[in-house]
């Protein structure tokens, strides 16, 4: 949380990803591909996907990319994978990147940070089209923007577990 506030946090108007515009940013990113950072998110996440019984973690590229691999670095017994926003049109045209997971195998979807859940909800949506089980939701950081409740309807009983949230890294933001 302390390496969010630090190294993540963004003071000033910018464009997020859903258009909408606010007086803050929380690029994760900047904490989570730092060493000690990478660490602490890895065993975090190796966490989540085994109480989840998940043999895969991953989401839509490129939000969720640093997280699956930190539970890779953090030696979870799990493949990573990313959804593609669109589908490659050369070679194999996946959707999912990286290993062959096995039908139906559990996933545990990952995101760095979630404001409306477009991108979680589109992992989630895809990842159930090619025939796979969504077994839990990880965000590292929830905006707490109508994001969570988003994913929740669409996670369709799967648990969703944000590992911080905006009161904790920026509790004297202007919007709370």
């Amino acid at each position: 949380m302390a390496a969010l506030r630090e190294h993540a946090l963004v003071i000033g108007e910018v464009t997020l990803t859903s258009g909408r515009t606010a007086q803050y940013y929380v690029d994760a990113k900047r904490a989570i591909l730092l060493p000690q950072g990478f660490a602490a998110l890895g065993e975090l996440v190796r966490g989540a996907a085994e109480d989840a019984g998940a043999g895969a973690v991953g989401g839509l590229t490129m939000g969720a990319d640093p997280v699956a691999c930190s539970a890779l670095a953090a030696g979870a017994d799990v493949k990573a994978f990313f959804v593609r926003k669109d589908r490659k049109q050369h070679g194999l045209q996946r959707w999912i990147e990286g290993p062959e997971l096995d039908p139906g195998e559990r996933c545990l979807i990952v995101e760095d940070v979630v404001t409306t859940g477009g991108s979680t909800v589109q992992a989630i949506e895809r990842v159930r089209e090619e025939g796979f089980e969504v077994a839990a939701v990880v965000s590292v950081l929830d905006r707490l923007a109508g994001g969570g409740e988003a994913i929740e309807a669409a996670a369709g009983g799967a648990p969703y577990t944000p590992l911080t949230t905006i009161d904790d890294v920026y509790p004297d933001r202007p919007d709370r």
